[in-house]
């Protein structure tokens, strides 16, 4: 993602590129590639989001704020919120805060157009109107939530596909000749088992995700006792009440 972000910006903006491990940066292109932090102080960034995966988004924020001038805007574009409105309340920067929900594992970052991101109300306005702004450049859908308010939505969204894909992945038996409905199941299920363990992990560990589970748990339950008696009205009732909620 922030190869991603690299490259949609550069076009516009003066835009540099720092990694612990400088190898990570050969392919970026169209930008300033920094391998120590005095590169980042001579630079003086307006802006700087932190793209760093979930497990070490609070210690890249922690190694970089002491080269970034005090008014720069720090953001980051993380999954898991945890923590962050608590940096954020004593780091000293303004801040913005939004989460593209898509990424390399199932989008096509080259077409967005059914994509969404969620842009946190919590936060510095010119921070929040650039990534509005960029975001509607790349054709995304825009809700804005507060912090609260993404990790209970993060919770239903993610949690529950997560929780869903580990429980048919768990049961896996290979088959020789799958069907199609199988083997979407099993792309996704690849998908998820591509991402990293951390931030598989902290989604899940998500506060709100207990209550989430729960309602899966007493849905596969109530299937279990349709199919175990094998009633037919019971199941038509069951089909018609998923069908409404897929509308």
């Amino acid at each position: 993602m922030g190869s991603f972000f690299c490259d949609v910006l550069s076009g516009e903006h003066e835009v540099a590129v720092y990694d612990v491990k400088p190898e990570r940066l050969k392919f970026t292109f169209n930008c300033q590639r920094f391998t120590s932090l005095d590169e980042i102080k001579a630079f003086e960034p307006q802006l700087l989001i932190n793209a760093a995966t979930v497990k070490y988004t609070l210690q890249a924020f922690e190694s970089v704020l002491p080269y970034l001038p005090k008014t720069c805007i720090i953001s980051d574009i993380a999954s898991v919120k945890t923590g962050l409105p608590e940096f954020y309340a004593q780091c000293g920067h303004p801040f913005a805060s939004s989460h593209p929900m898509f990424g390399p594992t199932f989008a096509s970052l080259s077409n967005l157009a059914n994509e969404n991101a969620v842009i946190i109300t919590e936060g510095d306005h010119l921070g929040r109107i650039f990534f509005r702004d960029l975001y509607n450049r790349l054709g995304l859908h825009i809700e804005e939530y507060s912090f609260e308010k993404h990790d209970e939505t993060i919770a239903y969204s993610l949690s529950i596909p997560f929780a869903s894909t580990l429980a048919f992945a768990s049961v896996m038996k290979h088959q020789d000749a799958p069907g199609t409905t199988f083997k979407r199941h099993m792309a996704i299920a690849q998908g998820l088992m591509s991402e990293d363990d951390y931030l598989v992990s902290e989604i899940l560990f998500n506060p709100n995700s207990p209550k989430q589970l729960s309602r899966i748990i007493e849905q596969m339950q109530r299937l279990k006792e349709i199919v175990e008696a094998r009633d037919c009205k019971a199941m038509k009732a069951y089909l018609s009440e998923v069908r409404a909620n897929l509308k």
